[in-house]
């Protein structure tokens, strides 16, 4: 049965990956999640059905194309009429993939841009009254290259500068009753055409600590900045291993 008294959590692209390992570190501190996927159908159902076994009437499944603007207040609204409540909004949702100068198209410009800056700036603005209502929190999903840039990445480079931005922004604009941060992973996961071995070696071998991160590394920071630093928006947390201190 879902509970007044439990916190509610939005988490854009949670069937795989990241977004995965986000909703089940939420719904393991005690938050109901409502899980938005694309096309991963299969591998959200299957969350859910991991999460559901844990806490009956905990989940809430949302398709949705986060380009078609038009739908993104109905995922709000579907949370609200199941919970009641939202106390928070994890865009995490993002679409990466190369863009080399002198090949790159407006499809690739509306499709990087679309995951990465407007879903996430028109979900946010959907979900403020909500927010506003509950003193919730916005963790946006941000990437250190969008202040050191990604060879061959411009496009995507841009659209997490423009995340960036907004995360100042609404920091600033939603005071006092919403705290708004973001989260920059360094090499947490490998694309699935990702480097070879000897450039995530050559790569780690950069960073301080000396490793790759996890995606645990990742949703203990989101979990940090909803749960436990109430005195803390506006910031980028870099969940680099220390990578952005080396030249």
């Amino acid at each position: 049965m879902t509970s007044p008294d439990r916190p509610v959590a939005l988490i854009t692209g949670a069937a795989q990956r990241v977004g995965a390992v986000i909703a089940r570190t939420l719904h393991a501190a005690g938050y109901d999640v409502a899980l938005h996927y694309r096309r991963s159908e299969n591998a959200a159902r299957e969350l859910v059905f991991d999460l559901e076994r844990e806490r009956s009437g905990s989940t809430l499944l949302l398709q949705a194309d986060l380009s078609e603007l038009a739908m993104l207040p109905d995922l709000v609204d579907q949370v609200l009429t199941q919970y009641g409540r939202l106390d928070a909004l994890v865009n995490n949702a993002s679409a990466f993939y190369p863009t080399p100068l002198g090949e790159t198209t407006p499809a690739q410009w509306n499709e990087l841009f679309a995951s990465n800056a407007q879903g996430p700036f028109f979900l946010s603005q959907a979900a403020i009254p909500a927010l506003r209502k509950s003193h919730g929190g916005i963790v946006n999903l941000l990437d250190i290259y969008a202040e050191r840039p990604l060879a061959g990445h411009t496009l995507y480079c841009m659209a997490k500068a423009a995340l960036a931005a907004m995360t100042r922004s609404l920091a600033l604009e939603l005071g006092p009753d919403v705290r708004v941060n973001g989260v920059a992973p360094g090499a947490v996961m490998w694309p699935s055409d990702g480097k070879t071995y000897d450039d995530r070696k050559a790569l780690v071998s950069r960073t301080p600590l000396q490793r790759a991160g996890t995606p645990e590394d990742v949703a203990g920071a989101v979990l940090w900045l909803l749960r436990d630093a109430p005195f803390v928006s506006g910031q980028v947390i870099r969940v680099d291993g220390g990578r952005t201190l080396s030249v």
